[in-house]
């Protein structure tokens, strides 16, 4: 089991901008002064050519679909609103979607994914600090505690199954509070800090879990390479043991049930970016990269179905 850690976070001081000198010389003549009409001419002038510059650039270069948009991926559960970035949204996925693959309860989902976003913002760090050097992945693991290999912890399905089959060996911990589970798998130096993340957790485990009807949305740039279907194939496979097709840029997974519908869907969404995924739809909804999900057709019974992958050409 992991030793106790701390955590800091070390900002960067900006520089002191360098002063800067003025040099001094006698001039040989001086320039005519202008009036003030046309110091103000001359200024409006220069104001509108800079503004004409400005909209043409706008116009050809359109920047606001590479700056302006802000990638991100919410989930909505008990009024409140929960956001990650598409990079933490992919392993909350497959936190998730282990998860049910593996017949857990959904207790299992959120304690895991408020553990790993503790531990390493969700994100597969490759290093760890100085209380726990060797420490690495989702859920800072260590070799030397028996966790298994650097190379097996970095990868991410190996962490997650590997820290579920810790959990289901405490005993109780479908009835234990977040943090008194997660404690008995991680044994922190800060046991509480686990019930901080218990909300956001829950919120994305039900998502991902497939509890809540299009619950989870991101918002993505344009994708700008085309979409692998055989990669999102591989990926549900994996992470949720769900078998497709694919077309010439789409792929479709037929699903038994409205959770394994919603878990399907929900895990294609937050891959979105992974996977150049430019829309998803499932029980008569659509999701797009604009970021959210509208209603496209008449819901058939959300029993069964289709989920309908719309790759990036």
């Amino acid at each position: 089991m992991p030793t106790e850690r701390s955590r800091s976070t070390r900002a960067g001081r900006p520089s002191r901008p360098a002063q800067r000198g003025r040099a001094h010389g006698t001039r040989a003549s001086r320039a005519p002064r202008l009036s003030g009409r046309a110091k103000a001419l001359i200024t409006a002038l220069v104001g509108a050519l800079i503004l004409a510059g400005v909209g043409i650039w706008a116009v050809t270069a359109r920047p606001w679909g590479s700056v302006v948009v802000r990638e991100t991926c919410t989930a909505a559960a008990d009024g409140r609103t929960h956001t990650l970035t598409p990079s933490q949204s992919h392993y909350a996925a497959q936190i998730g979607a282990i998860s049910l693959k593996r017949g857990l309860p959904i207790r299992a989902a959120t304690i895991a994914t408020a553990t790993a976003i503790q531990e390493s913002g969700l994100a597969n760090l490759d290093y760890g600090d100085d209380a726990g050097p060797d420490s690495r992945g989702l859920f800072q693991q260590r070799p030397s505690q028996g966790w298994g290999t650097e190379a097996q912890i970095m990868d991410p399905e190996y962490a997650i199954n590997t820290f579920y089959n810790a959990l289901v060996k405490v005993s109780g911990y479908q009835s234990m509070d977040v943090t008194t589970a997660a404690q008995a798998v991680q044994r922190s130096a800060f046991p509480d800090a686990y019930a901080d993340h218990e909300p956001e957790a829950r919120a994305f485990a039900a998502a991902f879990r497939g509890q809540t009807a299009a619950s989870l949305s991101c918002t993505l740039r344009p994708a700008t390479s085309p979409g692998d279907a055989s990669a999102v194939l591989s990926g549900l496979s994996a992470d949720l043991g769900v078998t497709g097709q694919s077309g010439a840029s789409s792929v479709t997974v037929p699903v038994s049930d409205t959770q394994h519908g919603w878990a399907v869907a929900h895990w294609a969404v937050a891959n979105a970016s992974e996977y150049g995924i430019d829309s998803v739809t499932y029980g008569g909804r659509t999701w797009t990269r604009e970021g959210s999900w509208s209603q496209t057709t008449t819901p058939a019974a959300e029993s069964s179905g289709t989920v309908s992958i719309v790759l990036h050409r």
